[in-house]
């Protein structure tokens, strides 16, 4: 959702900083959606982020912001960069769990194919020898 910002001034200034206010929203919602492991709301919810990110940046380079604004916008930043870590640092931990998860994939299917055969030839030896076995 994008702000519309009005040109120059303290309503343009305020516009701005509550278009900030609403990238840190986002921010959360995807903090919260990381830490429920819901992968697929993040991947959605970053889109729009991006979105966001990019309309900010040209706004910003277009608007001077009075020093309690340069202030504000200070203190909205460093929590949407904290948060932007604890999301990177969830993502990293689910990359890794994938990626063991793929390891351990490939290991059992190089295990299957190796051995399966074998298991297979031994289980029916087996049990032809339960089956064929005489009473004593």
């Amino acid at each position: 959702m994008r702000q519309q910002i009005p040109p120059g001034g303290p309503d343009a200034q305020q516009a701005l900083i509550a278009a900030y206010e609403a990238l840190l929203s986002r921010s959360s919602r995807m903090l919260d959606s990381a830490r429920d492991a819901d992968w697929e709301a993040l991947v959605d919810q970053e889109t729009e982020y991006v979105v966001q990110v990019e309309h900010l940046g040209r706004l910003d380079a277009e608007l001077p912001l009075d020093d309690e604004r340069v202030e504000r916008k200070a203190e909205l930043l460093e929590r949407i960069l904290e948060q932007d870590l604890e999301i990177r640092q969830r993502l990293i931990e689910r990359r890794d769990e994938l990626g063991r998860l793929i390891g351990s994939s490939r290991q059992q299917l190089a295990l299957s194919r190796t051995y399966g055969p074998q298991q297979a030839a031994s289980e029916t030896s087996d049990a032809e020898w339960r089956f064929t076995k005489k009473p004593s």
